[in-house]
């Protein structure tokens, strides 16, 4: 366990004497499990009863996939959700029959029209209409839903209301990536495809065929509007955006592409596109960096002597996949002219590396720990293509 445990760290102690020691509400320990050893239980109390979840620890606390950095953290986020689902049960019930048709990208015939008194019957019915028509191509397939751990904060895409819980939010269609309630999931039609639509979590090589582009989309409306209004925000990329309005523009441009506006009337906080960008890339099934290739830039690092491990790295980058090396580069020409102005962004290759560097790249195997070394290797790998972009591309 770590050093800021060490107060609510109790030892092996058995659940009566846990208990006892829990009397107020909202108080927390730490205690080794009895089964199996070695393993530790978080005990929290919350409406008169202890409530003990399996915690794991990997240089952070998480439970399930949702990591943080103190213990204080994950409890505060515990209590918080713990509040909201016991005095919002009767409204997230209610999620699957009052949909949000202004934001829902998949608006199922089966579910009765929005009463929304600012649309009328005949808005709601053409919007229903022009959303289904962009979904008549799909193939009759049954969605393959799994129980799904959420780590930040995420919306149903079917009602598109918000997917509550410390844990286990939603389903996840392993197929089509489409995340949903539970109770959402039983009115989800059989149309389950490889959404050519969907901007978000589809695999690059594929997307670009798709549309007939070098790049993705996405990156390319993302990185002009950086490149138009904020090039001198200071902390770009560092700083984040709303999370909330984050999600909502995802949404957006799986619902209408090219379409999306991002100008600063709709988003005026430049954060909000930064960090769509860089969620668009966390969530590529293969990175742009690619599985197949990652050991290869790593060990690139390793080389001392400074041009042969430039030649050792621009040998790897010729070896990605087009779309793979057309973002690459992309990206790279776009962060070198981010570090320009460095006098007023306060960011240069070594931080933007920082951030990109496990955006870009992810080891291989996700069940692997990551060490230091590799979080180290991977921002350097980002800072040297960025410093050295004319000559690597």
């Amino acid at each position: 366990m770590g050093d800021d445990d060490d107060d609510e760290f109790h030892g092996r102690i058995c659940r009566e004497r846990t208990v006892e020691l829990l009397g107020a509400e909202g108080a927390y320990l730490i205690r080794e499990s009895h089964r199996p050893s070695g393993t530790y239980t978080l005990a929290l109390r919350f409406a008169q009863q202890t409530l003990n979840y399996r915690l794991f620890y990997d240089g952070k606390h998480y439970v399930g996939e949702k990591r943080f950095q103190s213990m204080h953290d994950l409890v505060t986020d515990g209590l918080i959700t713990l509040y909201i689902e016991s005095k919002a049960t009767d409204y997230i019930s209610q999620m699957p029959c009052n949909p949000i048709y202004e934001s829902v990208g998949y608006p199922p015939s089966q579910i009765r029209l929005c009463s929304s008194p600012s649309h009328s019957h005949t808005d709601n019915k053409l919007m229903i209409v022009k959303k289904q028509e962009r979904r008549l191509w799909r193939s009759e397939k049954t969605h393959s839903f799994k129980i799904h751990n959420f780590p930040g904060p995420h919306w149903c895409e079917f009602c598109a209301n918000f997917m509550w819980g410390l844990i286990a939010q939603g389903l996840h269609c392993a197929d089509c990536g489409l995340n949903v309630h539970r109770q959402c999931s039983r009115l989800v039609p059989c149309d389950c495809a490889p959404d050519q639509w969907r901007l978000f979590r589809a695999d690059l090589t594929t997307l670009v065929k798709a549309h007939n582009t070098q790049r993705p989309l996405v990156v390319d409306m993302c990185v002009h509007e950086i490149e138009r209004r904020g090039l001198t925000a200071e902390g770009l990329y560092r700083v984040p955006g709303s999370t909330e309005h984050i999600e909502q523009l995802k949404m957006a441009f799986d619902r209408e592409g090219e379409k999306v506006v991002l100008s600063e009337n709709v988003y005026p906080d430049i954060n909000i596109i930064t960090g769509a960008l860089k969620l668009y890339l966390r969530d590529l099934p293969i990175p742009v960096i690619t599985y197949h290739l990652y050991y290869t830039f790593i060990q690139a690092t390793g080389i001392i002597n400074p041009e042969a491990r430039l030649e050792a790295i621009h040998e790897a980058v010729l070896h990605l996949p087009r779309a793979h090396y057309e973002t690459l580069r992309y990206l790279m020409a776009h962060l070198k002219r981010v570090t320009a102005f460095e006098k007023h962004n306060f960011m240069n290759a070594e931080n933007l590396g920082m951030v990109f560097g496990p955006t870009l790249m992810r080891q291989p195997n996700q069940n692997n720990q990551m060490s230091l070394e590799h979080v180290w290797n991977q921002s350097l790998i980002v800072q040297l293509l960025i410093q050295n972009e004319d000559i690597l591309f």
